[in-house]
């Protein structure tokens, strides 16, 4: 697995639209590709922070007639590197998104992360690195 990296991290969404513009206006993502597959009844959206060719992204899967889905109790977060989390929050919350943890130190640590969730739920954490690992 010499060469081998994450391409993307899949969640199934029950309104594609709705999630696409949280994903794109508040948190900065842009749309790199679309699928739609009315015969198998499903659609996917590609989003990232980067081309897919360098960077993770993730895939907005929408199955047709599919509004909610249970949680479960596997899923964690998924996490994405800020510069400021504190900005990111304030930013998050101006644009309508709903903030889980405010921007603090971590529990037992130094590092400052944030919750946010989307519309469907799903928990993603915000860590506030040092700018060099941003690069």
């Amino acid at each position: 697995m010499h060469n081998a990296r994450i391409l993307h991290t899949m969640l199934r969404v029950g309104d594609v639209q709705r999630s696409i513009d949280f994903y794109t206006n508040v948190l900065g993502m842009r749309v790199l590709r679309s699928f739609d597959n009315p015969e198998n009844k499903y659609s996917l959206t590609f989003l990232g922070y980067g081309d897919e060719k360098a960077s993770c992204v993730l895939e907005l899967t929408y199955n047709y007639g599919v509004s909610d889905y249970e949680m479960g109790n596997a899923y964690g977060h998924i996490a994405i590197g800020v510069e400021d989390c504190y900005k990111a929050c304030a930013a998050i919350k101006e644009r309508g998104g709903k903030i889980l943890r405010d921007a603090g130190p971590m529990s037992g640590g130094k590092s400052v992360i944030a919750f946010v969730a989307d519309p469907d739920g799903y928990s993603i954490e915000l860590i506030q690195k040092p700018t060099e690992w941003l690069k």
